[in-house]
């Protein structure tokens, strides 16, 4: 009687359990029916910055080291330095027309084209990178951020892919100690601080990193502002020019953006999408932290043994770099509704932070 009551019990058991079985071996097969069907995509990405240079151009061969392993096999990546594939400033239109599927750059670059790109980069007096990044991920910068290439007819997907902390903002020749030292100069320099400048009497351009040594050294121009002091170390800046000035007014954080043509981003599969975004948050946290943590040793060494002047603007200077950006501002504002538009959304989330960033930090 008893082996009979098992064995039914067992048949029960088979009858009920079977069908669930059936099912989850059905389930996975087509899982992974899925996923073997999703085509590997190849991303080749032309840099506007040499791979070498911590943050601005390492960041994206840190993805492309990593990005394989992350998706399983479905996304790869391959990095050509500047000119190898696609010289920088081409890099925006070779992406949205799809002669390349991705590129690395930053938004500033295409200020000529787009003129509120430049809100993408930095912004003079704006914010640090936690309060930027705050924006772009959680605020409505990145919904502005798509909105401006969609609206200027660009086809691509963007998405952050760095950041880094304050630049110094500028290596010169002689001591700046008033305005009028300014007027007549020729110099490099990025973005809306550049327009700054120009204001203040000084003879801007928009040279890539690789070219500005070579013009410094031939006195086609007389100062330069490029980076943070690791990566203008790398550029020999101080073998020219010794008084470098802090702090970096114009570029408080500097936001990298990696572009993909977005009939290649539809095409993609959720998961390679997931993987991508995952690996440009990832890749931006690693710039930030990687770039903060090696300056100070590159400042003190540039004092001690290279000779370099280490400058901090006085107050007047830094009022008067502020007012001529809120004119700036105002201007562009009044020329160009993006920009108006996603600066002053910029401008309400700062308010807002504001009663957290006086409240929750320590004075400086």
């Amino acid at each position: 009687m008893f082996i009979r009551i098992m064995k039914k019990i067992a048949l029960i058991v088979v009858c009920i359990t079977l069908p669930a079985f059936i099912m989850t071996g059905c389930e996975q097969s087509s899982t992974e029916e899925s996923t073997s069907t999703v085509k590997p995509v190849l991303l080749k990405v032309p840099v506007c910055f040499s791979t070498e240079l911590p943050g601005l151009g390492s960041s994206i061969k840190w993805m492309a080291d990593r990005i394989e392993t992350a998706s399983g096999g479905s996304v790869k990546m391959k990095v050509y330095e500047p000119n190898k594939l696609v010289a920088p400033f081409e890099i925006l239109d070779a992406v949205s027309s799809g002669k390349i599927n991705a590129g690395y750059a930053t938004a500033g670059y295409w200020q000529g084209k787009i003129p509120a790109a430049a809100l993408f980069s930095a912004v003079p007096f704006g914010p640090e990178a936690g309060e930027y990044l705050a924006w772009l991920w959680y605020g409505n910068g990145m919904k502005l951020y798509q909105e401006m290439y969609d609206e200027a007819g660009y086809n691509v997907k963007v998405l952050v892919a760095a950041v880094i902390a304050p630049e110094t903002s500028g290596w010169f020749k002689k001591p700046i100690k008033k305005a009028s030292d300014l007027k007549g100069l020729k110099m490099r320099f990025f973005g809306l601080g550049g327009k700054v400048m120009e204001k203040l009497g000084v003879s801007t351009s928009l040279l890539p990193g690789g070219e500005i040594f070579p013009a410094l050294e031939k006195n086609a121009i007389d100062a330069t502002e490029f980076s943070m002091p690791a990566i203008d170390k790398r550029l020999g800046f101080y073998k020219v020019v010794k008084y470098n000035y802090y702090p970096g007014w114009h570029q408080q954080a500097t936001v990298f953006e990696l572009l993909i043509n977005k009939d290649v981003w539809n095409g993609l599969s959720d998961h390679q999408k997931a993987a991508i975004k995952m690996m440009c948050k990832a890749a931006t946290a690693d710039s930030y932290a990687y770039t903060e943590a090696i300056q100070g040793q590159v400042i003190r060494e540039n004092e001690k043994t290279l000779g370099v002047k280490n400058v901090y603007w006085d107050q007047e200077m830094l009022d008067l770099f502020k007012s001529e950006w809120e004119k700036v501002a105002d201007a562009q504002s009044k020329k160009d509704p993006m920009f108006k538009k996603i600066y002053s959304d910029l401008n309400k989330f700062r308010a807002d932070y504001t009663y957290w960033k006086k409240r929750g930090f320590l004075p400086r």
